[in-house]
């Protein structure tokens, strides 16, 4: 009976109307345009004002690291006390605060009256941690209230949408700002510098509130809730997952796009304008060229009907584009540094193919068991984030050029990082997918591997 009353419910369920998927959609923008910043221009601008690679990238880690631990604590928070929209305020309110503590300057070293190297790092480190524990907070908050805003599939789907419409809004939003200040304010001191990348922190603070005003605004704090004694919305125990092998193939090739796509965007300033000598321009004209073609990808996926055969196949293909596109990137000289921007358009279909296909895989492993996806989708979450932080800070101990203006070799960690390390990830993703066994024998399970929303966050 229980059960037919869970039936009764999702089947009964109103669609939402457009202003409340519309004040849900744009509640992520202050996320979506400070996290394009965060991983596009952060080790480039602690480098840029004195910070050596390796303490550039211990101010990252510390980040990663706090975003993963609070990851996994605001689900549990979340799911045993709900107040999704406190959460999400409370998340923003540390999000502002801390991303303008670092890029607007170093704040701990105002209070305390010194400019000391040891104080910069050290503050630095805190605010980031203090940011990535405001953007998780908001993340898994928004996120989880879509089950929770509406029983109507065709809904859920709608939300989901508009959220990855206005990420992809946010990510083009910040790269226009940049481009608009590296235009606007010429960088020739590292006080120049500091200018610059405070007045990208500014603006994009500000946007992303307007947003977030409205989502307030429009947007009620969820109340859909089914009677405890579903069957289908038991509790699954951590232990359920650790006996699949299929949890262990996804974690692992979840874990190696995302390292595949955030190394390389890290990176990916350092390359343009160190090896390859481009203009300043293209700190911002690149990557935005590398998101465009992987939003218009993942549309196009979108619409596909999913089975295990097509989604192992495309994530062979986009494996195989970024083997062949990182190869590239590596040898590519300065001289020829125009074929950078054909690259980026291939760079940005391989992201695409390779993040969406480990989306649906996510889906495919949750299956009809719904009341678990929390645990995957936050387990895999805290491996990606932690992995991140620790290939970038490996990568960067290596690398001893540091300060403003200073000529950089060929042979630079920037260049085996935003080529042939995610290249080599990508060969293990080959390997991988080799080994997977899907099962879409029935209706039900085709469904669960279906993508339900492209990857844009």
């Amino acid at each position: 009976m229980a059960d037919d009353k869970c039936g009764e419910e999702l089947a009964v369920a109103e669609p939402l109307g457009r202003w409340p998927v519309l004040s849900y959609g744009v509640g992520h923008m202050l996320n979506d345009i400070t996290s394009a910043c965060w991983f596009t221009y952060l080790l480039m601008f602690l480098q840029e004002i004195g910070l050596t690679p390796r303490d550039a990238s211990i101010v990252m880690l510390s980040g990663q690291v706090a975003d993963g631990v609070m990851t996994i604590v605001a689900g549990e928070m979340i799911d045993r006390f709900g107040r999704f929209k406190l959460w999400h305020i409370g998340g923003s309110v540390l999000v502002g605060v801390s991303f303008s503590s670092v890029f607007g300057g170093c704040l701990l070293c105002t209070v305390l009256g010194t400019d000391s190297y040891l104080v910069r790092t050290i503050g630095y480190s805190f605010f980031a941690a203090v940011f990535n524990i405001g953007w998780a907070a908001t993340q898994v908050s928004h996120m989880a209230m879509v089950n929770c805003m509406t029983s109507n599939p065709t809904s859920r789907v709608a939300l989901a949408s508009c959220r990855n419409a206005s990420t992809m809004v946010a990510n083009l939003g910040l790269y226009g700002i940049a481009l608009a200040v590296f235009g606007a304010v010429k960088a020739t001191t590292c006080a120049d510098i500091v200018v610059q990348y405070k007045w990208i922190a500014y603006v994009s603070i500000f946007v992303g509130c307007c947003f977030l005003v409205l989502f307030h605004v429009g947007t009620s704090e969820p109340t859909l809730k089914c009677e405890p004694n579903c069957k289908k919305r038991a509790r699954i125990a951590w232990g359920y997952w650790f006996k699949k092998t299929l949890y262990y193939q996804v974690a692992l090739l979840y874990m190696l796009a995302r390292l595949i796509t955030n190394v390389s965007q890290s990176l990916i300033a350092f390359y343009v304008t160190r090896d390859l000598k481009m203009n300043e321009y293209s700190k911002a004209t690149i990557p935005a060229i590398i998101f465009c073609c992987s939003f218009l990808v993942s549309v196009v996926l979108q619409e596909m009907k999913w089975n295990s055969r097509r989604l192992k196949s495309l994530l062979t293909v986009g494996a195989t584009l970024w083997v062949v596109s990182g190869a590239a990137v590596f040898i590519l000289p300065s001289q020829m540094h125009n074929l950078m921007y054909p690259l980026a358009m291939v760079i940005g279909a391989a992201n695409a193919l390779v993040m969406v296909t480990t989306i649906g895989l996510e889906s495919a492993l949750v299956g009809e068991d719904l009341n678990g996806c929390a645990f995957v989708y936050g387990s895999l979450s805290f491996l990606d984030k932690m992995s991140c932080g620790i290939a970038l800070f490996v990568l960067e101990s290596y690398d001893e050029t540091s300060s403003c203006g200073e000529a950089r070799g060929l042979n630079t960690m920037s260049r085996y990082g935003t080529g042939l390390i995610p290249a080599c990830f990508a060969v293990l993703v080959l390997v991988v997918t080799s080994t997977l066994r899907l099962h879409d024998d029935t209706p039900r399970a085709r469904a669960s591997a279906a993508l339900e929303a492209p990857l844009l966050v």
